[in-house]
This record gives C-alpha cells, sequence and structure tokens, in this order.
C-alpha cells in the first residue's frame, strides 16, 4: 500500500438545487454557489454515486474522496477493516421553505423490501428564523392505519409532532423517524451514506411545470416507526450531541487564540460553524479553515489546531 504524509483534507462540495432551497450558503459561509438556483444542499462529506465530494487541498488536491479512502484506508481510519465507501454524509441545508414528509428505511426494512440503504441522521441547528419549527416523528397514538387514512383524505400534517426549535440545539432522527424540516432553517446534517428517501406527503407543493412532487407512500408506510414521538428522541445542546452506532457528534468552541492538539488515534471530521484558524503540524504544511469549511482529519494525522477568531465547530468520530 503506497503511503504518504496525510494532512487534514479540506474538502469540495456538491450543491443540489432543491425546491425549498436558496441562497444562505453564500450569505452565512461565503458559498460560491452556482448563480440563479435555489440551492438546498450542499453536501460537503460525500462519497455516493449520487454526488461525490473532492479534496481541495494539498498533494491530494482534485481527487475525489471515495478514491483517496479507498487508496489510504488504514491512514484515514486507523485500521484497514475500513468500508469501501466512507461512512458519513455531511451536509449544510438551507430550508427557504419546509421540507416534504419523508422517512429513511432501517436496515431490516431494506432486507424486507430487498432495495434501499439505511439512513441514520441528525440536525445541528445553525440558524432558526422566528417561530421555526421542524416535524419529528408522529403524535401520540398514530397507527399505520390511521396515517394510511390521513395520507388519502390529504390530512397527513394533523398527524405529525411539530416541534419549535433554537439554535444551538441537536435533533436525533433515526432510521425510520418521519419527519420534515419546516421554514427558515439553516442546519448542519450528519448521516450515514444513503441517499434513499420515501416522501410521503409534499404539502400539496407543486414544482416550476406546475407537476407535484413523486411520492412514494408504500415504501413510507413500510418504513415508518409509528412508536416514534419527540418524547422518544433526545434533543442535545451541549458536548457529546449523539452516540449511535454509526458515528460520534460532539460540540466544540475554542476562544480567539485558542488551541486545541489533535492526536492519533481515529478517523474524524471537523465542520467548522464559526470562526477561523489553522491546523499546523511538523508532517504537512498549515491548513487554513474558517466557517462552512468541513475537513477530514486522517487517523495518522496529529497536529495543533489554532483559532484566530471565536470558533465553534462539531467533531464526528466514526
Amino acid at each position: 500500500m503506497c503511503r504518504m504524509n496525510m494532512y487534514p483534507l479540506k474538502s469540495v462540495p456538491v450543491f443540489k438545487e432543491r425546491i425549498w432551497g436558496g441562497r444562505k450558503l453564500q450569505e452565512v459561509f461565503g458559498k460560491d454557489l452556482p448563480p440563479g438556483e435555489k440551492i438546498g444542499e450542499s453536501w460537503e462529506i460525500a462519497d455516493l454515486p449520487e454526488g461525490q465530494s473532492t479534496i481541495g487541498n494539498g498533494a491530494l488536491c482534485g481527487q475525489p474522496l471515495g478514491a483517496v479512502v479507498r487508496r489510504y484506508p488504514g491512514d484515514i481510519a486507523g485500521t484497514r477493516d475500513f468500508p469501501p465507501r466512507f461512512p458519513l454524509l455531511v451536509k449544510f441545508l438551507d430550508a427557504q421553505d419546509v421540507l416534504s414528509v419523508q422517512v429513511h428505511p432501517d436496515p431490516q426494512t431494506c432486507r424486507r423490501m430487498g432495495r434501499g440503504d439505511p439512513k441514520t441522521e441528525c440536525w445541528y441547528i445553525i440558524r432558526a428564523e422566528p417561530g421555526a419549527v421542524i416535524y419529528k416523528g408522529l403524535r401520540q397514538g398514530v397507527t399505520k392505519e390511521r396515517f394510511a387514512q390521513a395520507i388519502a383524505d390529504g390530512t397527513t400534517a394533523d398527524l405529525l409532532a411539530m416541534v419549535p426549535v433554537q439554535p444551538g440545539e441537536c435533533h436525533f432522527i433515526p432510521a425510520g423517524t418521519a419527519h420534515s424540516l419546516g421554514a427558515g432553517l439553516l442546519i448542519a446534517e450528519v448521516q450515514t451514506p444513503s441517499d434513499t428517501t420515501y416522501r410521503v406527503f409534499d404539502w400539496n407543493r407543486v414544482d416550476d411545470t406546475g407537476h407535484p412532487r413523486s411520492l412514494h407512500i408504500a415504501e413510507a408506510l413500510e418504513s415508518i416507526h409509528f412508536d416514534v414521538t419527540p418524547d422518544t428522541l433526545p434533543v442535545t445542546t451541549v458536548g457529546r450531541l449523539v452516540d449511535c452506532e454509526y458515528f460520534r457528534l460532539d460540540k466544540g468552541h475554542q476562544a480567539a487564540g485558542g488551541e486545541r492538539w489533535l492526536a492519533r488515534g481515529c478517523g474524524r471530521v471537523l465542520i467548522f460553524l464559526t470562526g477561523r484558524g489553522t491546523i499546523l503540524s511538523r508532517q504537512a504544511e498549515p491548513v487554513d479553515f474558517r466557517a462552512g469549511d468541513c475537513l477530514v482529519i486522517p487517523a495518522v494525522f496529529e497536529g495543533a489546531m489554532r483559532c484566530a477568531h471565536d470558533t465553534e465547530y462539531l467533531t464526528v468520530t466514526i
């Protein structure tokens, strides 16, 4: 296996136009968005057929993330037993309008239906307009039969659990949870690498051609866990935000002039929400970062993260 001096890998995102998107990623993070498009999703760390982020710095600049992971699995993750696909999908979402009500299947449902890839995710609220909400699970006592009847009657929204949100909150959305983002939200989304999404309700919305988007009602009804309500899902704001079988998510903060040592050991992704600074080491050139950047920190790398401004960030450990 080839060896090289590994360093923090800065990603080049893949932008996705969405009917509910806007231009907030440019306004808040300075993202170079395609002109005239409603960008709803910025796939920051992605290794999927539907989107592949590339490396934007250093000796590996311009190479797809997936190709680098497959070439240096031990260096990236600290183990040779690394899946062929990078095991995270990290996004920023700009919800200027409400998203469709949807569900992602769990592994058992994928096996039962013989298709799809499971997805568990979490949402970290970066910005929220006054009165912003999310829809997280169903109201207490909603059954599959009652939900199916509501779809037929056009009253699906009445059965959703609406949850007010504030910046700084992290909401865990395990596979099988019916969910949607309300309007006026900018979030960081961390999830397992899947784009399998079953829409069950789209607020009677039509696209620019006057046609409604396709729904996947049978698949959604098969996938939804009807006993999931907001009371069963944690909301966290400090420290360890998520600890599930797929990833761990921690929230960190460094004051201006502060320093954090990045030790060897395991593969991580750093998601910078505010501030700016530089990562320094003896083995590689300095890597600058700013709010809106996402970096893959290889397991074999060690160095110092020095913050020039107050910096808030998320650490995802694989």
